[in-house]
């Protein structure tokens, strides 16, 4: 994975912006994750609050290995826990080997699609680098389990013993994370997790003195069972925070493009991409992604509150290179910036742009039509949708305006540079 040197980049890029504790005399750690906006719930304040201003939370943030990459949703989760681990407390990375075999309905209108054994596996090789890039493993700092290594040996009968007791469905089913799932039909396998999931908090409890579990505010109802869990079998208290979701201004998940999610793989998400996805945020969101995932300190980020125009704009430069550089590093940042400067000045160096390659597949007796190209670009999601960006004229090549749906390109036409640009923020260098 082509990454940068992430891991150092990130750490030093944090450590002289926030210190917390007595360090920080004007603002406690908790009230700092307030005044981002990042905390929506939580089980009890006071003793949440006592715990992590004192750095004496030992928490887990799940990530099930759904794919090969982490994404922006994951991003601040990692955040968070660096935040945190910066304020004394001990992060725990839980990596879903068994929960990923079934598939959190949470957030989600149909059934995941089942993963084989060999895929999860792949997956949580990936995270494990990823992650490294971010968070600090090591001997009484952070550490890194996978639940598969106590999920997948449960013994049925034995678990229905154990801890069916202790689950009233009725309750299950008024929880929030599977009442949109109802109408669509829940299977017996996803209505499972929750268990699975507070499951592993207690295993967590036991094995490690886990005492906090943070997730997404969709994870509410599985946390809180994890808690009663803990409560019932041990006769312990554990608490439950969960985070904001990352909404534009719209109320839709924030991480997403036409062509798919925001990942944090530079194979997947090239750091150009990954750059001007945060460039283009809009200006209501703009102030609101500064307090969620940068380090950048609260005084500066709301001193750009009153900013309008252009000056949002720069905020928006701000909010891109500061995340660019946490995830791909200051190089790739610096030739982001330096790539999007250009083209937006109008020409200018087109060596760090993304690109497209066009394999003989592509042609057509020679030739390849712009609608074609799009989608191979992942500019579009569709014909239609390229279509559509034409007929409007929001499409060019090389600066001219293309106006005909049906225009079609040689081979010698790649010869030279050959850049699509769809809207004002949309550009894509065309090899083959």
């Amino acid at each position: 994975m082509a990454m940068g040197n992430s891991r150092s980049v990130f750490s030093v890029a944090v450590a002289g912006d926030l210190t917390y504790g007595k360090e920080k005399k004007n603002m406690e750690l908790y009230d700092e994750l307030v005044a981002r906006g990042l905390i929506a719930q939580v089980t009890d304040e006071k003793e949440i609050r006592e715990l992590i201003n004192a750095g004496k939370a030992v928490f887990y943030i799940g990530f099930d290995p759904t794919a090969d990459s982490l994404h922006v949703g994951h991003f601040m989760a990692l955040c968070l826990m660096k935040r945190l681990q910066m304020g004394g407390n001990k992060p725990i990375a839980l990596l879903g080997g068994g929960t990923g075999m079934i598939g959190d309905p949470s957030g989600k209108t149909d059934m995941r699609k089942m993963l084989t054994k060999e895929d999860i596996n792949h997956n949580i090789e990936c995270f494990k680098k990823q992650m490294s890039r971010f968070i600090e493993f090591g001997e009484d700092k952070a550490i890194m389990v996978n639940n598969g290594d106590w999920l997948l040996d449960l013994n049925y009968i034995d678990l229905l013993r154990e801890v069916g007791p202790h689950f009233s469905v009725n309750r299950m089913l008024a929880a929030e994370c599977y009442k949109q799932r109802m109408e669509r039909g829940l299977s017996f396998l996803e209505f499972n997790y929750m268990i699975m999931q507070s499951y592993d908090f207690m295993e967590l409890f036991k094995r490690y003195g886990c005492n906090m579990q943070f997730g997404g505010d969709d994870q509410w109802s599985n946390m809180l069972g994890g808690t009663e869990l803990i409560r019932r079998k041990l006769g312990k208290d554990a608490y439950a925070m969960t985070i904001n979701l990352l909404l534009n201004s719209e109320g839709k998940k924030m991480g997403k493009t036409e062509s798919g999610a925001v990942w944090l793989d530079a194979e997947k998400t090239s750091p150009y991409e990954f750059f001007q996805y945060w460039r283009n945020v809009a200006d209501a969101d703009v102030i609101k992604c500064l307090k969620m995932l940068t380090f950048l300190p609260l005084e500066e980020i709301q001193e750009m509150e009153s900013w309008q125009g252009s000056e949002l704009n720069k905020a928006k430069e701000i909010l891109a290179y500061e995340l660019t550089k946490l995830v791909h590093g200051a190089e790739e940042a610096d030739k982001a910036k330096a790539a999007a400067a250009a083209l937006f000045a109008g020409g200018g160096n087109s060596e760090n742009m993304p690109r497209t390659v066009l394999s003989d597949d592509d042609f057509v007796d020679g030739n390849i039509d712009i609608l074609s190209i799009m989608v191979k670009a992942g500019m579009t999601a569709s014909k239609s949708e390229a279509r559509r960006a034409v007929e409007q004229g929001g499409v060019s090549v090389n600066g001219e305006k293309v106006t005909d749906v049906k225009a079609v390109f040689g081979r010698s036409a790649f010869e030279g540079e050959f850049i699509v640009k769809k809207g004002k923020k949309s550009f894509m260098r065309v090899e083959v």
